[in-house]
């Protein structure tokens, strides 16, 4: 059974990215103990070097224990976690999904912050693919988890406006503080219903199955702009993919290898409706550089970054390349 008398839980801590630091200083900030933080192996596949993990220089900052299990639902890390006696888990950016057995270790079962107003945007991307999608207002959630992909019922929740201007990266920092102190108002709330007897599974209010949409994990074929897309979509792909995989396009020069250009900057270009074939370069100077894309629309490259190159402004780019009206990118 869970504590019944207000003494501090016994947290385990599970998550990667930056999105869990806020959450990992909320929780060290609280009366609660974290017995071991949770995340990564420190190691990446071929050899390579790792990705940052925040929140494993987080923990050891704290002086927190670190687990970091190949995949969490081997039986060692079974062993290793019931060896915590955790009274909840608390999960953030982990990166796998807990089976039912993990979660069924701690007396109160799993949190998870997650960086949308779910139901949408159930996945791993939910900051990038809310952008993307034009959404006006998104938030943060903290679900009961379950082992089905961010699907559980939803404890504490808080929204925001996107800024017109703001790329992932700057959202997600924002919802990363945002959320930190939902997850203090969601233990106590999951506390108080599970002493009052009810299954940490059934606390809060479900999720409308039918209004979900999918957030997948971003790869570096996301980046490849369709100029095909309005402008405003891909002024908003451009946003979404800051800093990975960031959006980009292919100038294939006549006798030339391709270059690859990636958008460091880009605006929706006031113009009459165009004509031209989406990827068109429509101006290519003094100092502009205008591309039609679908719907009669045109997208001004404000900056870029050739591949190879430090980023520059598309003034500075057509200083030193010939790139002429009528070329197709793409």
């Amino acid at each position: 059974m869970a504590r019944d008398d207000g003494r501090p839980l016994r947290i385990v801590v599970m998550g990667t990215g930056p999105f869990a630091v806020p959450l990992l200083e909320a929780l060290l900030g609280s009366a609660h103990e974290i017995v071991a933080v949770v995340t990564r192996p420190g190691h990446a596949p071929g050899g390579r070097r790792p990705p940052p993990n925040p929140i494993r220089e987080a923990a050891l900052r704290a002086g927190l224990a670190i687990l970091a299990p190949e995949r969490i639902g081997d039986p060692a890390a079974a062993a290793d976690l019931a060896a915590l006696r955790p009274d909840l888990l608390v999960v953030c950016d982990y990166g796998q999904i807990l089976p039912a057995a993990i979660l069924g270790l701690a007396p109160l079962g799993g949190l998870n912050l997650h960086g949308s107003l779910l139901p949408r945007h159930r996945g791993a991307a939910p900051v990038q693919w809310a952008i993307r999608a034009g959404d006006a207002v998104t938030g943060a959630s903290v679900i009961a988890m379950t082992p089905a992909l961010d699907a559980g019922h939803v404890l504490a929740v808080a929204t925001t406006p996107i800024g017109a201007d703001e790329t992932a990266a700057e959202l997600e920092a924002r919802l990363a503080r945002l959320g930190a102190p939902l997850v203090l108002e969601a233990i106590e709330r999951l506390r108080a219903a599970v002493e009052a007897g009810a299954d940490p599974a059934t606390v809060g209010t479900p999720q409308d199955a039918a209004l979900a949409t999918r957030a997948p994990r971003l790869t570096k074929a996301d980046g490849l702009v369709d100029w095909r897309q309005p402008a405003a979509a891909i002024e908003r792909l451009r946003r979404a993919l800051e800093p990975w995989p960031r959006a980009a396009t292919v100038w294939r020069r006549p006798g030339q290898a391709a270059l690859r250009l990636v958008l460091d900057d880009v605006a929706v270009a006031a113009a009459a409706p165009v004509t031209a074939a989406p990827g068109t370069v429509l101006d290519a100077g003094p100092g502009r550089l205008v591309i039609a894309s679908g719907e009669a629309t045109a997208v001004e490259i404000l900056r870029l970054v050739p591949e190879g190159r430090r980023p520059m402004a598309a003034a500075d780019f057509l200083r030193g390349h010939f790139l002429a009206p009528g070329t197709v990118l793409g």
